[in-house]
C-alpha cells in the first residue's frame, strides 16, 4: 500500500532573531494512507463547497484565525463557528497519524549552539524516523511519497539533499536499507496547489505548537486530535519534543 508524509511548520526555522512569544519551531507530518486520503480530501472538499461553493480555497491557519483573504466571512462569528465545527469534525476522524517535532530553540542554542543546519532539518529527521517506525508497525507499505511545502529554490534544494543524506546513510535508529525498502519518494508543492494533506498539516501544526508552548492551558483544538500522535505501547513517538 503506498502512503503519503504531508509536511508543513509552525514558527520560523532560523536561529537568528527569536520571538519571545513563539519560541520554538515545529514541523508537522501528516502520515495517511493512499485509501484513507481520499477520504480527508473529500472530507475536506465538501467544508470548501459548503463554505464557499468551490474547491479552490486554500485552508491557512494563520489567515483563517486573523479572516484575511478569503477567510474574511468569518467575521460572521455564527459563520466561523460552524466552520470551526466542521473543521474539529474532520480532524477528529481516526484514519491518519500525526507525526510531530518541535525544538525549543533557546534550549537548543543553550546546548548546541547555532548549528550550519538549520532546526528544520533536525525536526525533519526526527519525524521520517518515527514514521518509519509507525510504517514498520502497519507492515502494510510498499512506497512512501513525502510532500512538502516549497519554500524557496535554494532552501527546497537543501532540504532535498538532506533527505537524500537519510536515504543514503540511515539515522542514528534507523539503517539507510529499512529506509529505501519503503522506496522513498520527494515532491515540493507550492501552497497555491491547493494539496488538501497539506492543508490538513497546517491545520494541526499551530494548536500543536501552542500545546508543546504551555501543556496546562485549555486546548480545545488539540484534545480534538490528540488521539491520532503515533502511540506505541502507551507511549506518545509521534510528539517528539527537543532537546
Amino acid at each position: 500500500m503506498k502512503y503519503y508524509l504531508f509536511l508543513d511548520e509552525s514558527g520560523d526555522h532560523g536561529l537568528e532573531k527569536i520571538d519571545e512569544n513563539f519560541p520554538i519551531f515545529l514541523l508537522c507530518g501528516i502520515l495517511v494512507s493512499e485509501e484513507n486520503y481520499k477520504i480527508v480530501k473529500e472530507k475536506i472538499n465538501k467544508i470548501k463547497l459548503e463554505f464557499w461553493n468551490n474547491n479552490n480555497v486554500v485552508f491557512h491557519s494563520r489567515d483563517i484565525r486573523k479572516c484575511n483573504n478569503e477567510f474574511q466571512i468569518f467575521f460572521d462569528l455564527d459563520l466561523k463557528k460552524r466552520f470551526y465545527k466542521a473543521v474539529n469534525n474532520l480532524i477528529s476522524i481516526n484514519n491518519y497519524k500525526i507525526i510531530s517535532s518541535s525544538i525549543s530553540k533557546l534550549a537548543f542554542i543553550k546546548k548546541y549552539g547555532k548549528l550550519e543546519n538549520d532546526v528544520y532539518e533536525i525536526a525533519l529527521s526526527f519525524v521520517l524516523e518515527r514514521a518509519i517506525f509507525c510504517l514498520d508497525d502497519f507492515k502494510d507499505c510498499s512506497e512512501l511519497e513525502i510532500i512538502i511545502e516549497k519554500r524557496g529554490k535554494k532552501e527546497d534544494l537543501k532540504l532535498s539533499k538532506h533527505i537524500q543524506k537519510i536515504t543514503q546513510v540511515g539515522t542514528y535508529y534507523v539503517t539507510p536499507e529499512r529506509i529505501r525498502k519503503l522506496g522513498f519518494k520527494t515532491k515540493f508543492s507550492w501552497k497555491r496547489e491547493n494539496i488538501n494533506g497539506l492543508q490538513l498539516a497546517d491545520l494541526i501544526a499551530y494548536p500543536t505548537a501552542r500545546y508543546v508552548l504551555n501543556p496546562t492551558g485549555v486546548h480545545l483544538s488539540f484534545d480534538t486530535f490528540k488521539q491520532n500522535f503515533y502511540t506505541k505501547n502507551g507511549k506518545v513517538y509521534g510528539l517528539k519534543k527537543f532537546p
